[in-house]
């Protein structure tokens, strides 16, 4: 019997971390948002012509990632959306669409932050995050959406204007100024990670990292 929480009824879902993504019924596409830094670093990475493996991302991102791991193993395919590439990310499920000739299920993921008891903890940057993709994507005509995630969108429509100010003052942003997450394990490897006010610039990359053959690169 359908469960009342896998939102199948529904074209475009949300749901939070990847306990989340286990109580949705199963899409063809998913969109994992998580906007400090996960999103918008990767969507910086493979603009550039970079090339990550999902096994050295997880050393820098283990919600993003973890996310990510679930969402491959239901062979979906996996996109990585967030504000700095939410046009972007629209663009990408329409062309998916449009390749496939039928109707497309698109199940977005906002990451979220986990607690220090390990359990997930709400995250506006992922709201916002998210609810930009799914603005996007109704943008698009792809807004047969389920209330959760017509819920998001609209609080991205209401806040728009004060992203910048609304990410660096929300918890996880207070948390990169105050350098209590590291970043070097991204420099090591090459890559920028995107600042707070990067990560709330609206679609600022025209790019969209796909997860293919066990690493990210750009869709096209």
């Amino acid at each position: 019997m359908p469960s009342p929480f896998d939102q199948s009824a529904y074209q475009v879902r949300l749901e939070w971390g990847a306990e989340g993504l286990a109580r949705l019924a199963p899409a063809d596409v998913v969109v994992v948002v998580d906007v400090l830094r996960f999103s918008s670093t990767m969507a910086d990475a493979v603009a550039a012509g970079t090339e990550v493996a999902l096994q050295d991302a997880v050393t820098w991102s283990t919600n993003g990632a973890a996310v990510v791991k679930a969402a491959e193993s239901s062979g979906a395919v996996v996109l990585i959306g967030g504000i700095r590439n939410a046009a972007a990310t629209a663009r990408a499920v329409m062309t998916l669409q449009e390749r496939r000739a039928d109707r497309t299920s698109v199940t977005v993921i906002a990451a979220g932050e986990r607690a220090s008891d390990g359990g997930l903890r709400f995250a506006v940057e992922d709201q916002l995050g998210a609810g930009a993709v799914v603005a996007a994507l109704t943008e698009r005509g792809i807004d047969h959406s389920a209330p959760e995630a017509a819920v998001a969108a609209e609080s991205f429509h209401s806040l728009r204007r004060a992203l910048r100010h609304l990410l660096s003052a929300s918890g996880s942003g207070r948390e990169l100024v105050d350098g209590v997450v590291s970043t070097a394990r991204m420099a090591e490897a090459g890559i920028h990670p995107a600042t707070t006010a990067e990560a709330a610039e609206l679609d600022a990359v025209d790019a969209v990292p796909v997860l293919r053959d066990g690493a990210f690169v750009r869709f096209a």
